[in-house]
């Protein structure tokens, strides 16, 4: 890609197009009502993507479209050269799709990213698949495009340094668009659980960028007017606990110097609650949110998917340690192992409600490409066909679309279990009764609430959006409103909290009823299916698996 002729021989500009396909249907995590009332169009930031934009050549000339903020008109693809799309399995249906309009305009398409990279297969139709991490893999393909040998797919054979890895290209984003952006300091974690991509995608020894790396992020967030919320998206930010103890040290140093301007938020494994002096720095460093995968409470389930991290442990009193050292925790929770029982939904219900999270991830066990459960349920003949294709007009997510395998107790029992868990944790009084003794518990102590933030859920104008929205326009708007007097009268640090922790029940009363719905349709098929299938043949016993 160069030019023949004239004078200077240099670089041709590229117009390259780089597009985030969108998360359809509803989905747990896209939580756009609530965003909306802070003005926001969506949760996150299409951070892989800034950063695959941040490896190209400084000449090319780029665009990037977030498709879960804007439309992608005809036009905007006509401009480009070439397009680049990365994507999670929840996205598979739009990026292929995009992959057609695209070629239909005869534009270079390149693929990558998580789900291209576990099933480049699916994504053939794109002309180049550049899988695995960008920092290896781009740089020879852009290569041997520039010398027109590009090949069709290009794979990493090693790990990449995140010490090298730059920093996001944010002139490509609206921050305001989102209600929280994302910054990434390491890949990898040390567990084994067998359920998991992550250690397939990103190996089992942690992988961090530098304290002044992650400082540099900040400093930008800082001089583009960002304050509010980080979520530092690693999915263990705890899996290197020698070099994430250097981080917070950094965090905290560089928070008071700025007199505090974010609170970050993170994934990690419940064995936190055994570190206190790691529970300690996060406080003091701005950590007021974590995510922990309980995945199941059976100790049976729990060995069996590897998940050793969860069992020999109290979880609910593991919850509570985090929560009485200023984290909110978001929980996820999965249906489908093999070794759980028949009690298991009494017992995931009594989890929750005793934990006392608001938020609970309860979902269908599916079995993801590359992972070690994959290849077990293919070894054992259980694995579906096509288990890795999203079905058109299915929702994306994991809690809608699990069970992409035969499993080992009766199907129709484990949708009708999981129906009654989200039927029975969230009704208002279940959830919003959660959030009261979350936020009763929730010590924010030793945390400097400096607080000045760019869209803060707690300024004036946002708690009227809230009170409009919920006290004039839900039926458990007075629910709300006692919930929060309470919080203000006996833990007053905590009530902001309280007050957005609620607000996100306006997307999970829709999202619950939505899932209700297309699970007792998942059901109703599965039994039927069965029906004909027993009436085919009255020598068969009717089905239990998928």
């Amino acid at each position: 890609m160069t030019k023949n002729s004239g004078q200077q021989p240099g670089p041709i500009p590229v117009r390259c197009l780089l597009v985030n396909p969108e998360f359809r249907a509803a989905t747990f995590w896209n939580y756009r009502s609530a965003c909306a009332l802070a003005g926001a169009k969506t949760p996150g930031t299409p951070l892989g993507l800034m950063t695959v934009a941040a490896l190209l050549p400084k000449h090319w000339e780029l665009k990037l479209v977030d498709r879960n903020v804007d439309p992608l008109d005809d036009e905007t693809l006509k401009w480009a050269d070439i397009v680049m799309m990365g994507g999670m399995i929840s996205q598979q249906q739009d990026h292929l799709e995009l992959i057609e309009r695209a070629k239909a305009l005869s534009k270079l398409v390149v693929s990558g990213g998580p789900d291209a990279t576990c099933s480049p297969n699916i994504y053939d139709g794109a002309d180049y698949l550049v899988l695995g991490e960008a920092e290896v893999t781009l740089a020879r393909f852009l290569a041997d495009l520039e010398r027109g040998e590009a090949a069709h797919v290009y794979r990493a054979e090693t790990l990449a340094d995140m010490a090298q890895s730059p920093l996001p290209r944010w002139d490509l984003v609206r921050i305001s668009d989102y209600f929280y952006v994302g910054l990434q300091w390491s890949r990898g974690c040390p567990f084994n659980c067998e359920f998991c991509d992550i250690i397939e995608l990103y190996g089992r020894v942690p992988r961090c960028k530098t304290e002044a790396q992650v400082v540099a992020e900040l400093e930008l967030f800082y001089r583009l007017g960002y304050r509010g919320q980080v979520d530092i998206v690693d999915d263990n930010l705890i899996g290197h606990r020698k070099e994430v103890r250097k981080l917070l040290l950094a965090l905290e140093k560089w928070q008071a110097a700025h007199r505090w301007p974010f609170e970050f938020g993170a994934e990690v494994s419940l064995n936190l609650a055994d570190d206190d002096e790691l529970l300690r720095l996060m406080s003091r460093a701005g950590f007021i949110g974590a995510f922990v995968g309980i995945e199941t409470t059976e100790q049976d389930a729990l060995a069996k998917t590897q998940k050793k991290q969860n069992t020999r442990r109290d979880i609910v009193e593991s919850i509570h340690k985090l929560t009485r050292n200023g984290l909110m925790v978001w929980a996820g929770y999965v249906l489908g192992f093999d070794g759980e029982s028949e009690r298991v939904a009494d017992s995931m219900i009594d989890c929750i409600e005793r934990s006392a999270v608001p938020v609970n991830m309860v979902g269908l066990l599916f079995a993801l490409p590359s992972t070690q459960l994959s290849r077990r349920l293919q070894r054992e003949g259980r694995l579906s066909t096509d288990f890795a294709v999203v079905k058109p007009g299915m929702g994306n997510d994991q809690a809608a679309e699990g069970l992409n395998f035969v499993p080992l107790r009766p199907k129709a029992d484990i949708l009708r279990d999981m129906v009654r868990i989200v039927r029975t944790v969230y009704t208002p009084e279940a959830y919003l009764g959660r959030v009261r003794r979350m936020a009763l518990e929730l010590d924010l102590s030793r945390h400097h609430l400096g607080l000045s933030g760019s869209r803060p859920v707690w300024a004036a104008g946002v708690f009227v959006q809230m009170v409009r929205r919920i006290v004039f326009g839900r039926p458990w708007g007075g629910l709300w409103l006692k919930m929060l007097a309470e919080v203000m009268l006996k833990n007053p640090r905590a009530v902001r909290y309280a007050a957005w922790y609620g607000a996100l029940f306006m997307h999970y009363e829709d999202y619950t009823k939505f899932l209700v719905d297309h699970l007792e349709g998942r059901l109703e098929d599965h039994l039927e299916s069965s029906r004909r299938l027993a009436s085919a043949d009255p020598a068969l016993p009717a089905m239990s698996g998928a």
